[in-house]
Parts: C-alpha cells; structure tokens; sequence
C-alpha cells in the first residue's frame, strides 16, 4: 500500500481537526436552538422570526456563492428566489390542489426554469462585467416584477396566490400534544423547512469547498492569471450562477410553503428581498457561507424587535415624549447598528473574525 503524501497528510489531519475546534460545536449548537425553537419559544411570532432566519440565511449563503466565491454582483438574485415561490403558488393553487405530488412538481419546477433562466441570462450577459453586469440583472428583476404586476390572469397581480398546503403541512393538521405543545402542521412545515435549508447548506458547502469552488475563487482573485493557467473562466462562472440561482429557487418554493401566500412584492422585490440579501451578506461576510445566518439573524431580529421598543419605552417612561419620538423612527436605530457594525467588523461579523483568528496564529 502507497504511504499517502504529504499534502494527503495534511488534509487528513485537517479533518480530524475539524471536528475537535471550538467552531464546530458552536454549529452543533446553533443547530440544536433551532431544533427546540418551537418548544422553547411557542409563540407564532418566535417561530415564524426562527423561519425567517432560516430561510434567509439560506438564501444569502446562495448569493454568496456569486458575490463572495465568484466576484459577480447580481441584482437579479431575488428574482429567483420569487420564482420558486411563483411555481409553488401555481402548483398548490392557482393551478393546482394541494397534494404531495404537487408539491413535489413546484420544487422540481422551480429548480428546472430557474436553472435555465439562469444559464441564459449568464449566457447572454456575463460578456459584461463589473458594474454593467449587476445594472442587467437589475432591470431583468424589475422587468420580472412588472410582468407578475401586470399579467393578472396569470399570476395574480396584486393581490397575489393564496394556497393551503397538503396533509401533515396543513394548518388543520395535528398530530396531538408533545412536551406541552400542540405538534400543528405550521410545527411540521417549519422542521420541514429547516431541515430542507440545512440540506441545501451543507449541499453549498460542499459545492464552494469542492475543486470547482476553489477554481471559482481564484477567479474572482484575478481573473486573468486564472484563465492564463487554462481554465474557461466564461463555463465555471455560468455555473456558480447557475448553481446559487437554483438553491435560491428552492428556497423560494420553502419561503412559499411558510407563507401560503405569494405576490410581486413580497416575494420579488428588489427592495425587500434583494436589498435586504446584500445588507445580510455585508454584515455576516462574504465569502463565508456561514455569515449569511449571522447577516439573517440581525436583519431579521432588529426589524422584527426595534419597532416594540416605542411601546415598551410608553409604558416605562410615560412622560419621555423625546424618547417616543426617537424609537418610533426604528429605522434610524437600524442605520446607526447597521454603520457600527461595519465599522467594528468592516470584512463582516464571520470574515472579521476570521481575519482576527487568524493574525493571532501568526503571532504565537
């Protein structure tokens, strides 16, 4: 038997590693809160700000695979993200029942179109880089909105696609009390849901970690040397954003089971998804994959939270009209976290740190 190489050593002790480092239990961790969100934390609103984290920190793991793997700055991300939620809403309701298989055909649907669209769209657009790229896909997502806005008879409009989902995800559904609380359909939906994500996750991981995430990498390091050392840059770019485009649909058609409701502007907005996404990867880091739990938990928890502090600051100090005035304008707290955690973490909450870690080794 071959002794295994120096560079095969090192691997192999790198994964021993791995799973003894102060990281990986904190994952383990994060993982098991989730797990007893609903035990811990019953009340709908809990639950549903834990669906939230899950389902954006999914999403922006996705874009971070174009805008933090692969350098490419798409404004279009969150179009695809309402694509899947559109397939869903057409296959358990518009056009459809709710029923397992259609369920399965809105997920199957989703990934099909949005990986075509996907591979199109860089096709046809990744000739233009930069800046002019990401003004592309801007105006294809606002052209998507306006086509889900106006094409009523088929989408909606407006008032957008109710639906009910099928069997054990329906809110009738109960399977009887566990521990003190009532295991309801929205109870199985959200375990559904997020073991889904983290399937999708790990799926992500394995995809950036991979060879072909290490090429995408060193693309977006420079691109030139990359392509001087004979990879087509042009093919492994198509399918980072082929790839973060599908995972984003899936999610979509996830955010869709959770909502049972789909219209333009929840679900493909520019400025509620798509604005929201890049504030997500800024704060938790590009390039992480992880950063996008911690950019989703602080977008989410401050929207969810900071507009009950003008009721909380009214029933203990009554009289602080100034106070009143602050918190009601819940937004300027946001702007004023948001700079100072730029500040404190410029690479974002995970890349700081990182970066932190890892000017400490070098010292000792």
């Amino acid at each position: 038997m071959a002794e295994a190489t120096p560079v095969q050593l090192f691997h192999m002790e790198e994964k021993r590693k791995q799973y003894r480092r102060g990281s990986f239990f904190l994952k383990i961790g994060l993982l098991v809160l989730f797990l007893l969100v609903p035990f811990l934390f019953p009340s709908f609103k809990t639950v549903d700000l834990a669906v939230q984290i899950i389902i954006f920190g999914a999403l922006v793991a996705s874009f971070d695979i174009l805008l933090g793997y692969t350098g490419i700055l798409s404004f279009g991300h969150g179009m695809f993200f309402g694509m899947g939620a559109y397939c869903m809403a057409f296959f358990m309701g518009k056009y459809g029942m709710p029923s397992y298989a259609n369920l399965a055909l809105g997920f199957a649907a989703a990934a099909v179109f949005a990986g075509i669209l996907a591979l199109l769209i860089s096709l046809l657009t990744l000739r233009v880089k930069a800046i002019f790229f990401a003004m592309i896909t801007l105006a294809i997502a606002e052209l998507a909105i306006v086509l889900a806005t106006k094409l009523s008879g088929l989408t909606g409009g407006e008032d957008g696609i109710s639906f009910m989902s099928p069997g054990i995800f329906s809110v009738a559904f109960s399977l009887g009390d566990f521990m003190g609380i009532e295991i309801t359909g929205k109870v199985i939906t959200y375990y559904f849901i997020l073991f889904s994500c983290t399937a999708l996750f790990m799926a992500m991981l394995r995809f950036t970690h991979s060879p072909l995430g290490r090429v995408l990498q060193a693309i977006r390091d420079n691109a030139q040397r990359a392509e001087a050392l004979g990879n087509r840059t042009f093919i492994y770019q198509s399918i980072s954003i082929t790839f973060g485009c599908v995972m984003a649909a899936l999610i979509g058609g996830l955010y869709a089971m959770w909502m049972e409701y789909v219209n333009p502007e929840s679900s493909l907005g520019v400025m509620t998804i798509m604005l929201d996404v890049l504030l997500m990867v800024i704060i938790g880091g590009m390039g992480t994959l992880y950063g996008g739990i911690i950019g989703a938990a602080f977008l989410k928890i401050t929207q969810t939270f900071l507009p009950d502090l003008e009721h909380l600051a009214k029933d203990l100090f009554p009289d602080a009209v100034l106070l009143h005035n602050i918190l009601e304008r819940w937004l300027l707290l946001f702007g004023i976290l948001f700079i100072l955690v730029v500040i404190f973490f410029p690479r974002g909450v995970i890349g700081s740190v990182k970066e932190r870690m890892a000017q400490k080794r070098t010292e000792t």
